[in-house]
């Protein structure tokens, strides 16, 4: 017999077993009703003793949306031949329904990543089911493929905003009793600041200095590195912190 006929033999038996598997594990329609908290993170943590070097950041505040997300510590096959491989990393919640959670990967660096095999249909969403943590891979025509051990730990996860705002001051060293610092301002684009400034602060006035709101008691300031405290974040609202 011909290899390439075989070839599609055999590559029909595989379609038609995973078709039959999809419908016998059942049909799942993912949701999309989940909205995260927006919030502005900013560190460091006020009033704790931080030391920086020069050209490194002393603040930095961030719009972000912190996500309830699901995190794998390990690569999970799902299926029988490795149908689905869920990539270790994290999986951020797109919504619910009375009986599940649905999932997608973070798409930041440490995000997962779902990769289907050669005769696998697409994958739209990972399914939890509530009742008893199983995690299910559906595809794009609602069939699922589920594995009944999964090892995962839900998690919150914060995520840059796209078309965040972010404002940093940089140290840039020390000459006599003056210290120099950078101000930056990032929109969208965070290659390339929308808004960048340069201040000189004489440390024999006041060892308090103070930029837009925010304000930073000086402890110890060289040409190598400052030690400081954050005293106020740039907004009057303390916000969360890293």
């Amino acid at each position: 017999m011909n290899l390439n006929v075989r070839r599609k033999k055999y590559e029909k038996k595989i379609i038609a077993i995973i078709l039959l598997l999809f419908c016998f594990i059942g049909c799942a329609t993912p949701k999309y009703n989940y909205t995260p908290l927006i919030t502005k993170i900013s560190k460091p943590t006020l009033k704790s003793t931080v030391k920086t070097y020069i050209g490194k950041s002393m603040l930095q505040q961030v719009k972000c949306s912190l996500s309830d997300a699901i995190f794998l510590s390990e690569d999970m096959q799902m299926g029988v031949p490795k149908t689905y491989i869920l990539k270790k990393g994290y999986y951020l919640k797109k919504g619910e329904d009375e009986l599940s959670e649905y999932y997608l990967p973070s798409p930041d660096a440490d995000g997962g990543k779902i990769i289907e095999s050669r005769f696998a249909y697409s994958p739209e969403a990972i399914q939890v089911i509530k009742e008893n943590n199983k995690l299910c891979v559906i595809t794009v025509f609602h069939g699922r493929v589920c594995v009944n051990n999964s090892n995962f730990e839900k998690k919150k996860k914060s995520i840059i905003d796209g078309d965040s705002f972010q404002q940093t001051l940089i140290y840039n060293g020390k000459v006599g009793n003056k210290i120099n610092i950078g101000y930056r301002e990032y929109f969208e684009d965070f290659a390339q600041p929308a808004f960048s400034n340069n201040v000189e602060y004489d440390l024999s006035e006041s060892n308090i200095i103070g930029y837009k709101e925010a304000k930073i008691e000086i402890i110890k300031a060289t040409n190598e590195y400052i030690e400081y405290k954050v005293l106020k974040n740039f907004n009057d609202t303390n916000f969360n912190t890293f």
